[in-house]
């Protein structure tokens, strides 16, 4: 399976695991499984946490390879597709994430009910 993990979802893998629900810490872990991270989730958290918004550490880049997980970039195609999406959600880093997660059919792993709303499998985180 593949699963495109949230913003949040990401920083609990990081430094509060037993935040995660019993079966997203299981899937994230499961080496039968590709565990991807977007470069918006990325992007997403050294904004807010360079606006004060957020504490998470620095150093995400290097803590997605310790883990394990694969960085995901974002194409012209991904950035087309998210700006084209039902506005059943304002947040463009979620919105992105839906078009990725299509892209790659994968699952998205976030405890945010806000993907509910479009045509992707999720996860709760």
């Amino acid at each position: 399976m593949i699963l495109l993990v949230d913003s949040h979802t990401l920083l609990w893998a990081i430094g509060s695991p037993a935040e995660l629900t019993d079966g997203a810490r299981a899937a994230l872990i499961d080496p039968a499984n590709d565990v991807l991270v977007s470069a918006a989730s990325v992007w997403e958290i050294a904004t807010k946490r360079a606006l004060g918004k957020l504490r998470a550490p620095q150093g995400i880049a290097a803590a997605i390879e310790a883990l394990g997980f694969s960085a995901v970039p974002i194409t012209a195609a991904d950035a087309e597709r998210a700006g084209s999406l039902p506005p059943h959600n304002r947040d463009p880093f979620d919105r992105m994430l839906v078009a990725q997660a299509a892209r790659l059919d994968a699952v998205v792993v976030s405890r945010d009910r806000a993907f509910d709303a479009y045509d992707v499998p999720v996860l709760r985180a």
